[in-house]
C-alpha cells in the first residue's frame, strides 16, 4: 500500500488527469447503456410465464394484449376507422374490438348484451391493442396524437413508456435537490469552504465511472438506473470524509503534508475497507435474488462501492494535495456545535431506550412479515396522465387483465370443451381462440395464413382469456390459478401461460422464497465482517440486533397504518438499509472499544457519543436525504417507494445507534470483555450504574 500511495502522491498530476479522463469517457459510455423496464425479462428460465413468452415470441406474430384505448361519442362505423388508423401505428401488432367477437352486420340490440358492453358502451369504443417491446414510447406518442386529450390509454405498455421518458430526468432533479442540500450539510461539518466540493469530486467521479462501466452487463434494470447512483453517492461520501478528518490529524504532528497523506492513507484504508466490506457484502446479497432484478442492483451497488473505495484511496490524496493551497486559504470555525451536550444527555435515555426496543421488537418483527404486499405492476404515479386514464377506463368498463394460454395443437374439440368451461368460469369475460372467432368445425387449410397464424403455431395453440380483475391481488391470482387448472385438466403439464397477472403471480412465488436466501446471506456475511473486525462474538450479535430492529421498525410501519407495501421495495431495502446503516455502528463500537480501555464504560459512553455524533449526523442526514429526494421526484411508484423506506429506515438506524447502542454496549460490558479476543477494559467503579 505505502508503494502505491507513494507512487499516487509523487505523480499527482497525472493520477488525477489519468481519473479525470477515465470518468470523462465513462459518462459518455453511460449513454449507451440499454435501461430494460421489463418485469418478465427477470423472472427465473424456469418460471412457466418465462417459458410461454419465449414461445410467443419464437412462434407468434401477436404478442400478449398490453394496452387498452378508450374513445368516447363514436359510433360503431367511426370506431371501426379508428382501429384501422390504430392498427396502422407502427409497433402495434393487433387491434382487437368488438366486430373479432361478433358479427356487426347485425343490430346490436340482437348481440349478448354482456359482450358487447365490454367493447361498446354509451358511444365509447374500448381497444385492446398489443404493442411490441421496444415500441412503447413511440407507439404511444402516436396514439395519443391520434386520440387527443379528451380519450385514453392505459396498461404496461403505456406505464413502460412513461416510465422510460421520466426516469432519466428524475434522476437529474434527484442529483439537482440533493447536491446543494449535501453541501450544506458538509460546510456544517468542515473547516473549509472547498472541502464539500473535494468530497463530491472524488465520489462523483466513482458514480460516473460506475454508470459507464455498466456497459458490461449489456442492460441494466430501471430501478437500478434510477436508485444506483444517489445511493452510491450518499452511501460512501463517508469514506472521503474520514480520509481527509484523518490526513488533518496527521498534519497536527508532522509538517510534511506528504507524509501526512501518506499517513492517512494507511490509516484509512483499513478503516473505510472494513466500512466498504459491510456495505458491499449487504450489497451483493441481493445477487442471490432468483428475481434477477435485484440481482442487477446489487452488482450495480457493489461495482459503485469498490468504485467509491478505489477513487478514495486513490484519487483523493492527489486531489487534496494540488488544492491544499485552496484548502487552507478557506478555512472557517467549525459551525456545528460540539457533540459533548449530547454526551451528556443520551447516556440518560438508557434504560428507557432497552425497554422500549424490549417492546417493540417482537411485535415489529411479526407485523413487518405480514404486511399487505403488492408485487410491482403499479409503476406510474395515480398524478400522471396514463394513471389518470387508467382510472377513467375502470370506471367506464371496469378492470381488465389479459391471460394468454398455449396449448398443444392439434385437438379442437378439446380447445373448444376448454374455452366452453373457461368462459363459465367467475371473473372471465370473454374468450378469444380459434374455435371461438372462427369455429371448430372450419379447417385451418381453408383459410389465409394471417388468420391462422394469429391463433396456431406449429406446435401450440393460442387462446386469449380476458378477465375483470386487476393485475395482482388475491383474487387475481386465484383466477390465474384456476385459468391455469382447467387447462391442465385438459393437457397436464404442456400447458404455458403469460399476461401481466401471471407474470405477478410468478413473481410472488420468485421473491417471496429470496427474502429468506438473501436476508440470511446478508446477516451471516455481515457478521462475519464484524466477527473478524471486532474479534469479538458478542459485538456482533449486539450491532446486527440495533440494525435490525431499526429494519423491523421501519417496515413494520405500513402494517400498523394499513397501508401496502411493494414487495421488491420491502426486498431490497432489507439488505440496502443492512449494508448501508451498520457503519454507524461500526463506527461508535470502535470508537467506544478504545476510550473502554482507557475509562470506566459511563465515561467511555459519554466521550464516544462526543466523538462520533458529528460524523453519524452527517452520513445519516445524507442518506436519508437522499431516499426522500428520490420519494419526491419519481413518478415510479416502486422507486418512491424505496426512497420513502430509506429515508424512514435511515432515521430510525441513527436513533438506535445513538440511544440503544449505548445502553446495550454498557449493560453488557462484562460479556463484551469475557467474548473480545484480547481485550482488557479499563475497571470501572463498582458503583457506576450499568446504563
Amino acid at each position: 500500500m505505502r508503494k502505491i500511495t507513494d507512487s499516487i502522491i509523487h505523480h499527482k498530476k497525472l493520477t488525477v488527469l489519468l481519473f479525470c479522463a477515465i470518468a470523462a469517457v465513462c459518462a459518455l459510455l453511460s449513454r449507451g447503456v440499454s435501461v430494460n423496464y421489463t418485469f418478465v425479462d427477470y423472472l427465473p428460465q424456469e418460471a412457466q410465464s418465462t417459458k410461454a413468452f419465449e414461445i410467443l415470441e419464437e412462434d407468434f406474430v401477436q404478442g400478449v394484449p398490453n394496452t387498452r384505448v378508450m374513445i368516447k361519442n363514436v359510433t360503431i362505423e367511426e370506431a371501426l376507422t379508428y382501429k384501422e388508423k390504430l392498427s396502422a401505428i407502427d409497433g402495434v401488432s393487433d387491434v382487437l374490438w368488438l366486430d373479432d367477437m361478433a358479427d356487426l352486420r347485425v343490430p346490436l340490440e340482437t348481440l349478448d348484451s354482456d359482450l358487447v358492453t365490454d367493447y361498446y358502451k354509451d358511444g365509447t369504443a374500448l381497444f385492446s391493442l398489443t404493442i411490441a417491446e421496444g415500441h412503447e414510447v413511440s407507439a404511444t406518442d402516436q396514439i395519443y396524437q391520434l386520440i387527443g386529450e379528451d380519450n385514453a390509454m392505459s396498461g404496461s405498455a403505456v406505464n413502460t413508456a412513461t416510465a422510460m421518458k421520466m426516469t432519466g430526468n428524475e434522476t437529474k432533479t434527484a442529483m439537482f435537490i440533493l447536491i446543494p442540500v449535501i453541501i450544506l450539510i458538509l460546510i456544517l461539518t468542515t473547516t473549509s469552504w472547498l472541502e464539500p466540493a473535494l468530497y463530491l469530486i472524488a465520489i462523483g467521479m466513482s458514480v460516473l465511472i460506475n454508470m459507464g462501466t455498466n456497459l458490461i452487463f449489456g442492460e441494466i434494470s430501471f430501478i437500478s438506473n434510477s436508485i444506483s447512483p444517489i445511493l452510491q453517492l450518499a452511501v460512501s461520501l463517508d469514506y472521503a470524509i474520514f480520509l481527509l478528518h484523518s490526513f488533518e490529524a496527521f498534519r497536527q504532528k508532522t509538517d510534511d503534508v506528504n507524509e501526512a497523506m501518506r499517513l492517512a492513507v494507511r490509516q484509512a484504508f483499513s478503516s473505510v475497507a472494513a466500512s466498504a466490506a459491510t456495505t458491499l457484502f449487504g450489497f451483493l446479497a441481493l445477487v442471490f435474488m432468483q428475481f434477477q432484478i435485484g440481482a442487477n442492483l446489487g452488482m450495480v451497488l457493489a461495482k459503485g462501492i469498490i468504485l467509491s473505495f478505489l477513487s478514495v484511496i486513490l484519487f483523493l490524496p492527489p486531489l487534496t494535495l494540488l488544492c491544499l493551497k485552496l484548502i487552507d486559504k478557506t478555512r472557517h470555525r467549525k459551525l456545528l456545535p460540539h457533540g459533548n451536550r449530547i454526551g451528556k444527555i443520551v447516556p440518560k435515555l438508557g434504560i428507557p431506550a432497552i425497554v422500549i426496543v424490549m417492546l417493540l421488537i417482537v411485535p415489529s418483527f411479526l407485523a413487518q412479515q405480514h404486511n399487505n404486499f403488492s408485487y410491482g405492476t403499479s409503476l406510474i404515479s395515480s398524478e400522471s396522465r396514463s394513471g389518470q386514464d387508467t382510472v377513467e377506463i375502470n370506471e367506464q368498463f371496469g378492470q381488465s387483465t389479459v391471460i394468454v394460454l398455449l396449448v398443444p395443437r392439434g385437438d379442437p374439440a378439446n380447445e373448444t370443451l376448454l374455452c366452453r368451461e373457461l368462459e363459465a368460469e367467475p371473473h372471465v369475460t370473454g374468450i378469444v381462440s380459434y374455435t371461438t372467432a372462427v369455429g371448430p368445425e372450419v379447417p385451418g387449410e381453408f383459410l389465409d395464413s394471417s388468420i391462422t397464424n394469429q391463433f396456431y403455431s406449429e406446435n401450440y395453440s393460442r387462446i386469449i382469456v380476458y378477465t375483470d380483475t386487476a393485475d395482482e391481488g388475491d383474487v387475481a391470482f386465484s383466477v390465474v390459478e384456476q385459468v391455469q387448472g382447467t387447462a391442465r385438466d385438459y393437457y397436464g403439464d404442456t400447458v404455458y401461460s403469460s399476461g401481466q397477472s401471471v407474470t405477478m403471480y410468478d413473481m410472488k412465488s420468485v421473491v417471496t422464497r429470496d427474502n429468506q436466501v438473501v436476508n440470511f446471506i446478508a446477516i451471516a456475511a455481515i457478521f462475519l465482517v464484524l466477527l473478524v473486525t471486532f474479534r469479538s462474538l458478542m459485538l456482533p450479535i449486539i450491532l446486527l440486533i440495533t440494525i435490525e430492529t431499526a429494519i423491523w421498525v421501519n417496515l413494520s410501519y405500513p402494517y400498523f397504518i394499513g397501508s401496502q407495501l411493494v414487495y421488491i421495495g420491502y426486498l431490497i431495502i432489507n439488505t440496502v438499509q443492512l449494508g448501508a446503516t451498520v457503519d454507524y455502528a461500526i463506527l461508535f463500537t470502535n470508537h467506544y472499544m478504545n476510550n473502554r480501555k482507557l475509562m470506566p464504560k459511563k465515561e467511555a459512553v459519554k466521550a464516544t457519543l462526543g466523538q462520533v455524533f458529528g460524523s453519524i449526523l452527517t452520513s445519516a442526514t445524507i442518506l436519508a436525504l437522499a431516499g426522500f429526494a428520490l420519494q419526491i421526484t419519481s413518478s415510479n411508484q416502486i422507486v418512491a417507494e424505496m426512497g420513502q423506506l430509506l429515508g424512514r429506515g435511515t432515521i430510525i438506524a441513527f436513533l438506535m445507534v445513538l440511544v440503544f447502542l449505548p445502553a446495550a454496549l454498557t449493560l453488557l460490558d462484562g460479556v463484551i470483555q469475557k467474548t473480545t479476543f484480547r481485550i482488557r477494559f479499563l475497571r470501572s467503579d463498582k458503583n457506576e450504574k450499568s446504563v
